[in-house]
C-alpha cells in the first residue's frame, strides 16, 4: 500500500534548498535524495501498513517520507534543530503519523517511546553513533526484544563485520553479538554517489530479525567476554581472557585450546563459554 500526503510535497532536494539546509559533518550526516531508492529501503522490513517504526537521525526526512508512504507510523529522534521545521511540515502532510523527538538517540528509551508495543527500527544511521546504537539494540536481557526487525545503513566495512563468518579478517565482536541470537544479512549495497555529500566509503543496509536465544546464556557476560577477547585479538585467549575469573579453566573443559585467538572461536563456542561461566 502506498499512502500519499494530503498535500503534494516538493522534491526533497528542493525542500532542503528552500530551508538552506546542508549536511553536518560533525553529526555524521549524508543525505539521500533518490526517492525510488528510499522507497526500496522502506520495503525491506516487510509490510509496514499500520506498523510503528522508530527512525534515528531522519535529517530532512527522505527516508521518513518513504516510511510514511509505506503506511507506517514513525517515531523519529533528531538532534539537529535545523531539521525540525522540515519534519514538522512532513508530519502535517501525513496527518500526524510522524512524531519527532528532539533528542540524542543514545539517550532515548525506544521501548518507552513506543509504549511497549512492537516496532521496527529503520534508519540511515549517522556514522559516528551507528555501531554503538546497534550493539545496544542487540543486548537487551529480555528476549525476544520489542523490536521486530532492524533495517540499518552502515559503512560497507561495518556491514561486512556484522555478517562475517568465523576465522576471517572481518569476524569479530560485532559478528558474535549479531549472530548468536539473530539472523543478519546484507540486504542492499548503496553506492557513495547516492549521497549528498558523497561519503568516502560505500554503504550497505543490514537487515536483522530476532532468532531463538540459546538457553542459559547471560547476554551481558557474552558481551564482556567478546569485548575482552577481541579487544586484544592478536593475543591468545589465555591472555586476553585472563581477567575473567574461571575463563581459562572453562576453555579447557570445553575443549577450546587456550592458545587460540579470538577470531578462530566460532559463535557457538563463544556461547558455550558464556554458558559455562554463568552456570
Amino acid at each position: 500500500m502506498r499512502i500519499e500526503p494530503k498535500v503534494p510535497l516538493p522534491p526533497l532536494r528542493e525542500t532542503v534548498r528552500t530551508h538552506g539546509l546542508s549536511a553536518s559533518k560533525a553529526l555524521g550526516q549524508n543525505f539521500l535524495f533518490d526517492e525510488q531508492l528510499l522507497d526500496r529501503i522502506a520495503t525491506l522490513p516487510g509490510d509496514l501498513d499500520g506498523a510503528t517504526v522508530f527512525e534515528v537521525g531522519p535529517g530532512p526526512g527522505g527516508l521518513t517520507r518513504a516510511l510514511l508512504r509505506a503506511g507506517a507510523r514513525v517515531i523519529a529522534v533528531e538532534r539537529d534543530d535545523r531539521c525540525l521545521p522540515l519534519l514538522a511540515e512532513l508530519g502535517d502532510a501525513f496527518d500526524g503519523r510522524l512524531t519527532v523527538i528532539a533528542d540524542d538517540a543514545m539517550a532515548v528509551d525506544v521501548d518507552a517511546l513506543t509504549g511497549g508495543a512492537p516496532y521496527h527500527i529503520v534508519a540511515n544511521l549517522p556514522y559516528n553513533v551507528g555501531t554503538a546504537l546497534f550493539t545496544r539494540w542487540l543486548e537487551p536481557a529480555a528476549w525476544p526484544p520489542r523490536w521486530l526487525s532492524l533495517t540499518l545503513m552502515f559503512q560497507l566495512e561495518v556491514a561486512e563485520r556484522i555478517v562475517a563468518p568465523v576465522d576471517t579478517s572481518a569476524y569479530g565482536r560485532l559478528a558474535v553479538l549479531a549472530q548468536w541470537r539473530t539472523q543478519a544479512k546484507i540486504a542492499m549495497k548503496v553506492h557513495r554517489s547516492a549521497f549528498t555529500p558523497p561519503p568516502k566509503v560505500m554503504s550497505a543496509i543490514v537487515h536483522v530479525t530476532p532468532g531463538e536465544q540459546p538457553e542459559g546464556v547471560d547476554p551481558r557476560l557474552l558481551s564482556r567476554l567478546t569485548e575482552r577477547g577481541f579487544g586484544q585479538r592478536r593475543k591468545m585467549l589465555r591472555q586476553s581472557l585472563k581477567g575473567v575469573p574461571g575463563a581459562v579453566d572453562a576453555l579447557e573443559a570445553l575443549g577450546i585450546d587456550p592458545t587460540r585467538r579470538a577470531e578462530t572461536v566460532s559463535v557457538a563456542e563463544w556461547v558455550a563459554l558464556a554458558r559455562a561461566l554463568g552456570a
